[in-house]
């Protein structure tokens, strides 16, 4: 289904996510009703697609298979251009620019890549330049290079930018940035957004850690939202494009921007990345598959200054923790004495990326229901504070504490870990984050697409 959005004042669904600053001492409110049905929109007969196999026939439709099911009539007419990679495939595993170049009387004229590049192939915080689509011709803008949004003359001649990102639900990952500075931008210079949704690996019931200081803004955090926030990419850009604040425009500029989300089919909040039936294409290198989606949820917080692995060679990116100095017996000793709900942590023995044998420790998630996505970062870094009494993280410099805030979202946080180290009360902080993310799901209802 196409939900269009023709934004002004006096429909638009507003939420002032100032008001989020306050949440400790206030309640946010009962949750707002689900969202009524999409009106029904003119189904025109679909140009034939190839032939897939039955089993290969996924129950879920996504964006780009609702466009195309619904014969292309969002982009009918239109020139337009392209904001993917390789995720970007449909339920066939079909990449999104084949399917829009067979779109009748649409013409695809060029492609625009988010980090790691169109071709996924770039390491993370790399500069990308512009270059070629080796198959089609059509010029491929990096949006990770010289700028990070689309320029005037980029859009020059488009009547819309199509939007097709697979996100992983965690707010640090530049994938949604990416989209809400392409949103800036056309929003901006008149041309419009459609976005082709795609599931929240994680779902949609989870969120979970601080939500992103407004002054901490960046190109690793364009929402204010907690660190697991719950949404689609589709969801967000409705945020976005609704909500006074988000968008970097003038509120004038904002009420007038045109956005199309077009909704998948089948899929529910519920749903994890595993029961969608679909076929993962890795994100980016280190996130090859769901289990380093759920991986980098509990660890990919607080880099600067914190020894603790990211993984454990390439075995198992995100799940596998080791530390200098520390065998595995006494990080499963001390891992588990955390008693953190819906965890348990084993000893492993792997090769590391030089094919050298190594060891550490596995993070198994034992129940979905009861796991806390961000809590066992904020564990390792006191743990970290611990292991080094010296506090690594007082020891920051100022780029370094600018880079360790962005990530995880809270100057506060981090200054108390500064000045506290091991003695810090993660079990007071977490709770405060909790009940700040509870009173933003309820919030944030009014954007929800699908139940």
């Amino acid at each position: 289904m196409v939900r269009a959005l023709r934004l002004d004042r006096s429909t638009a669904p507003l939420l002032v996510l100032g008001s989020l600053l306050g949440l400790l001492g206030c309640s946010g409110g009962p949750p707002a009703a689900s969202p009524p049905a999409p009106a029904p929109v003119a189904v025109a007969p679909p140009r034939a697609a190839p032939a897939a196999k039955p089993a290969a026939i996924r129950p879920i439709m996504l964006g780009i298979d609702v466009l195309e099911a619904d014969g292309f009539s969002v982009v009918r007419g239109k020139r337009i251009g392209l904001l993917t990679h390789p995720a970007g495939v449909n339920r066939r595993g079909e990449s999104t620019i084949t399917v829009l170049r067979r779109a009748p009387q649409t013409k695809l004229v060029a492609l625009f890549a988010p980090e790691h590049g169109l071709y996924g192939t770039e390491k993370a915080s790399t500069n990308i330049s512009d270059t070629v689509h080796r198959r089609t011709g059509l010029p491929v803008y990096s949006l990770h290079g010289h700028n990070r949004k689309p320029t005037k003359a980029q859009l020059q001649g488009l009547d819309a930018l199509v939007i097709d990102l697979q996100d992983i639900g965690v707010r640090s990952y530049t994938f949604n940035v990416a989209m809400r500075y392409a949103m800036d931008a056309c929003f901006t210079h008149g041309v419009e957004v459609i976005v082709l949704d795609r599931p929240n690996p994680l779902g949609g019931l989870k969120v979970d850690g601080p939500i992103l200081d407004r002054e901490l803004m960046s190109g690793v955090g364009a929402f204010r939202v907690p660190y697991v926030h719950g949404l689609t990419i589709g969801e967000l850009a409705r945020k976005a494009a609704t909500t006074p604040g988000v968008l970097d425009v003038p509120e004038a500029v904002r009420a007038k921007g045109r956005l199309t989300v077009v909704q998948m089919r089948g899929w529910r909040r519920s749903m994890r990345w595993s029961e969608t039936g679909l076929t993962y294409v890795p994100t980016s290198q280190l996130v090859p598959d769901f289990s380093a989606v759920i991986g980098y949820a509990m660890v990919g917080l607080g880099c600067e200054g914190n020894k603790f692995s990211h993984g454990l060679g390439p075995a198992y990116p995100y799940r596998g923790i080791s530390y200098p100095g520390k065998t595995a017996d006494q990080l499963q000793k001390d891992l588990t004495a955390l008693r953190l709900p819906g965890l348990r942590f084993s000893k492993v023995a792997v090769a590391d990326r030089q094919g050298r044998p190594t060891t550490g420790v596995f993070v198994e998630v034992t129940d979905w229901a009861e796991w806390n996505p961000t809590e066992l970062s904020f564990h390792l870094m006191r743990l970290a504070c611990r292991y080094d009494p010296a506090n690594p993280f007082a020891r920051l410099t100022e780029a370094q504490v600018r880079s360790f805030n962005i990530h995880v979202g809270s100057a506060a946080w981090t200054q108390a870990l500064r000045r506290e180290g091991a003695r810090i009360d993660v079990n007071a902080w977490y709770r405060r984050w909790r009940e700040q993310a509870l009173a933003y799901q309820a919030e944030t209802r009014r954007y929800w697409l699908y139940n």
